[in-house]
């Protein structure tokens, strides 16, 4: 490939990376920000506003997704892998291929499901937020699992080339 395409590659996934974590660390900031006024308006005005909890649930589930997603941005999800912590260097490559091809396909499913599930919550017009379509929210989820089954099936491409390359030479 050329350099001029890779340079164009990192450039984007650099990008990517800084809206990744913008998106996080807002998030965040909104959360805590709505909290703290919810909990300043019910102890000193004796009111508040009636959606703001409505609203910080879907921003805890907005920033999980979102935070899967920037962990596996770089292979950084949870693992329990205890085999290859005792087996060789090319076979424990090899069990890493076989699981990012486990998480690839419990992501896709979950990615099918949820958007059958998003679909369903359009068709039968849900609502939140007093009044508004619970859907277009509720979209993070199928993106987000779509996103990490795509990006370990780059994984798998790499630990499975890193596995064959690994056998060659064994």
């Amino acid at each position: 490939m050329s350099s001029s395409f890779l340079d164009i590659v990192q450039r984007l996934r650099r990008i990517c990376t800084i809206c990744e974590d913008t998106l996080l660390s807002l998030m965040v900031i909104s959360m805590v920000g709505l909290g703290a006024l919810q909990i300043i308006q019910r102890n000193f005005f004796g009111t508040g506003f009636i959606w703001t909890d409505e609203l910080l649930r879907l921003m805890v589930l907005w920033i999980a997704m979102a935070g899967a997603v920037a962990a596996s941005r770089d292979d950084r999800h949870i693992v329990i892998d205890l085999v290859s912590r005792f087996v060789k260097e090319r076979y424990a490559l090899s069990i890493r291929a076989i699981l990012d091809l486990f998480t690839i396909s419990v992501c896709a499913l979950l990615a099918w499901h949820t958007a059958r599930f998003v679909y369903g919550e359009w068709e039968y017009q849900a609502t939140l937020l007093d009044g508004l379509p619970a859907w277009p929210f509720e979209l993070v989820i199928p993106l987000a699992f779509a996103i990490i089954s795509y990006r370990y099936t780059l994984f798998f491409f790499v630990h499975a080339r890193q596995a064959i390359d690994m056998w060659r030479t064994a």
